[in-house]
């Protein structure tokens, strides 16, 4: 293994615990000072508003008999090792491939910890606009929703090979 390669890795560890402690911290402040159900209004059209999400994105499946949880934590283990062997695995030259690659895997096991030592994922970013509201989430799912943007966008893109 050749030292480029190491740092690239070493560069995209470093990005998946940046996420994944970013995610907790702010999931452990939100837990200590807001209170469950009750919006923050911050600006016009962001609020903060504390939920536990026992489903998948927009709380799919989330009224389950709780099944679901041991089924999210298997999906999440096994996507985040083949993320994770992918990372390991991915050439020098696709680095932006490496760092969205990073970003998915800090949020996927950001929301992973939730889920296996609380049974639910913590949600409080709330955007709205008048009556409209997009579906309570975190930071994990930030991260994951950007990397996820960047390979979608990269799959358009002409590479050598």
């Amino acid at each position: 293994m050749n030292n480029a390669a190491s740092l690239n890795r070493l560069f995209y560890l470093l990005i998946v615990f940046f996420i994944f402690l970013a995610d907790q911290i702010s999931k452990w402040v939100v837990c200590q000072h807001l209170d469950y159900y009750q919006p923050v209004t911050l600006l016009p059209f962001f609020s903060l508003y504390l939920t536990h999400n026992s489903g998948a994105a927009f709380s799919f499946l989330s009224n389950g008999t709780g099944w679901q949880r041991w089924f999210f934590i298997a999906v999440g283990l096994v996507i985040s090792t083949a993320i994770g062997m992918w990372l390991y695995r991915l050439p020098k030259k696709h680095f932006l491939t490496g760092i969205a690659l990073s970003l998915i895997l800090g949020g996927a096991l950001g929301n992973l910890w939730d889920r296996v030592f609380t049974g639910y994922v913590v949600d409080f970013l709330l955007l709205h606009w008048h009556q409209y509201e997009w579906p309570v989430f975190n930071l994990a799912d930030t991260a994951i929703s950007i990397g996820a943007g960047v390979l979608f966008f990269q799959a358009f893109q002409k590479r050598d090979k």
